[in-house]
């Protein structure tokens, strides 16, 4: 079990876990499908329970920007929520995926009765607040070449590496590749024959093999 999953378990009571079990559903998403829309109002706290999972958000002309990836066994959509304002972003599929959803207004009545609760949902909070500066810095002042690395390295810290121990866990198309890194889709490929070039790695369609993950690293954080 996962540690956030495994730890949000163990804070609730025998009861508390009996309520969650009944009032989960389960849900299969196909690649590509909407899970929710920027504008929605939100009514479910979901965990993607296998898959991955985009949030982006539209931007100006319509250009669409990744805010944050999500991996098996993550929580999300609940902020707007806690915030009382309709989703700011949009969740799709990116592969065929299984979710769990809950009802917001149980996840509300669960964290009136347990105060540990309500921490978890604070740190998790603050974490990803945390991690979205960040992000907004590398993505405002790095070059490009940086960008790209960093978006690399944010594949492979969340999805891993296949069975070979250097392809990336995860096929994604050049146009979110570039979302990802805040850049136009011809730059980003581009970008990704130049590190090709440079023997960081080898693309074969949209599977990426990673060369020398330690430079791209370096590439990534002074880039």
């Amino acid at each position: 079990m996962n540690e956030d999953m495994a730890e949000i378990w163990t804070i609730l009571s025998q009861d508390e876990r009996r309520l969650v079990a009944e009032n989960l559903q389960i849900r299969e998403y196909s690649k590509n499908q909407l899970i929710y829309a920027e504008g929605e109002e939100p009514e479910c706290l979901w965990v993607l329970l296998s898959g991955k999972v985009k949030k982006t958000k539209e931007g100006v002309g319509g250009r669409v920007q990744i805010l944050r990836l999500i991996r098996p066994v993550q929580y999300f959509g609940y902020r707007a929520f806690f915030a009382k304002e309709p989703y700011v972003s949009s969740a799709t599929a990116i592969e065929p995926s299984t979710l769990g959803s809950l009802p917001l207004s149980l996840v509300a009545k669960l964290i009136d009765g347990n105060i540990r609760l309500a921490w978890f949902f604070i740190h998790e909070l603050s974490q990803n607040l945390g991690g979205s500066d960040t992000r907004i810095v590398n993505l405002t002042q790095k070059h490009i070449r940086g960008r790209l690395a960093e978006a690399l390295m944010v594949l492979l810290d969340n999805y891993g590496y296949e069975e070979d121990n250097c392809t990336l866990n995860i096929y994604m198309a050049r146009e979110d590749l570039a979302n990802l890194s805040n850049m136009t889709t011809s730059n980003a490929i581009r970008t990704l024959s130049t590190f090709v070039n440079e023997k960081l790695l080898i693309v074969d369609g949209r599977r990426i093999k990673i060369i020398n993950e330690n430079l791209l690293r370096k590439i990534s954080k002074f880039g």
